[in-house]
């Protein structure tokens, strides 16, 4: 799999891992770059079949896309990083952390969940976006992701909404099918990572109940609620979490 990234930040400095979620691409961390480039190297990629990175025929598995991650880590001879995670990302993150946790230094987990069933939901998604494209997601998605003040604004309809419309079907499709069939809750005890987890008070996608959840069966994790924020919160409230990425990421300098 040849996966789009771009690395920022001073040559020798600890390195942290962005991921995305599903239907968005690196940007949706433009506003976490500059000030974690300050003190890391910011490596951040696209999922399958989103920004540059190209899909491949589907169903994918969180073993397939956290193996794209170790790929990318292995060709840049980076043995061992920081990992953040917004929803898919996060749960790319937490599979890591579980499974490959020599790789994982510390972990942040962003709007997210380690069980989000209905499995049928995610396998309805797919066939739809497989027949329609990702542009018939558009609509019901960005009041997903935004608090209504957000979520209508142009220059946020244009910027998330272009980018969802962009994601390739078949990558998008089997990102959903990884989300139908991940199963993550068994493994949270065994992270060792410290980990925070960042919850929006008001995402309907992956309510705070998902992230109370892992931050209860993740030993040591700390939770933190933001409002207002729905499920992209690291674009609706980038300082609150800057500062708490850096807060958490800084620790182990």
């Amino acid at each position: 799999m040849n996966v789009n990234y771009e690395l920022t930040g001073p040559d020798g400095a600890p390195v942290v891992v962005l991921s995305n979620s599903l239907g968005t691409d690196l940007t949706l961390w433009d506003a976490q770059v500059p000030a974690l480039a300050q003190e890391f190297q910011v490596l951040r990629y696209d999922q399958r079949g989103h920004g540059e990175t190209p899909g491949a025929p589907g169903p994918y598995t969180l073993k397939q896309l956290a193996g794209d991650v170790l790929a990318l880590l292995d060709v840049l001879g980076i043995r061992r990083a920081h990992f953040a995670g917004v929803s898919l990302g996060g749960m790319t993150g937490m599979w890591l952390a579980e499974h490959a946790p020599e790789r994982i230094d510390r972990l942040a987990l962003i709007c997210t969940s380690a069980d989000l069933g209905p499995a049928s939901m995610w396998r309805d998604r797919a066939a739809l976006v497989r027949q329609e494209g990702t542009a018939a997601m558009v609509e019901p998605s960005l009041p997903k992701w935004f608090t209504p003040e957000l979520a209508g604004r142009e220059d946020v309809v244009a910027k998330f909404g272009g980018m969802l419309a962009a994601a390739d079907a078949e990558g998008y499709a089997g990102c959903c099918e990884a989300i139908a069939d991940m199963d993550l809750l068994d493994g949270l005890g065994g992270i060792t990572a410290p980990t925070l987890v960042i919850a929006g008070a008001e995402d309907p996608a992956t309510p705070p109940v998902h992230a109370e959840r892992i931050a209860a069966a993740v030993g040591g994790a700390r939770l933190e609620v933001l409002s207002p924020a729905a499920h992209l919160a690291n674009a609706e409230q980038p300082e609150a979490v800057n500062r708490l990425l850096l807060e958490h990421f800084t620790r182990s300098l």
